[in-house]
């Protein structure tokens, strides 16, 4: 079976996908319930589309536009209407591609 693509996604679901990373936002500080963290918004893209996937704490400077990866078990959400991705609890990325 083919793996999903970016097109497929669906709101809260669990999600395995490979894609591009096209962007990276600027790493901004926030505080969250956890306490302060760093994020930043990466955008990635394949064949059917386009998600933003969100980078967490040291997450945010180890990946580089144009790197190809591997989210395995993200979690989808929808916020301000639009998808995002995240690794979730149980996620894990991992680099294919410099």
């Amino acid at each position: 079976m083919a793996m999903p693509g970016i097109g497929e996604l669906r709101p809260n679901s669990n999600a395995t996908i490979e894609a591009t990373i096209t962007a990276i936002s600027p790493v901004r500080h926030v505080t969250t319930s956890r306490g302060p963290s760093d994020v930043a918004d990466a955008t990635l893209t394949d064949d059917t589309g386009t998600v933003t996937f969100t980078l967490w704490g040291e997450a945010t400077t180890q990946y580089q536009v144009g790197q190809k990866v591997k989210i395995t078990d993200g979690w989808v959400k929808e916020f301000r209407g639009k998808l995002q991705l995240s690794l979730g609890r149980s996620g894990k990325i991992e680099i294919l591609s410099p």
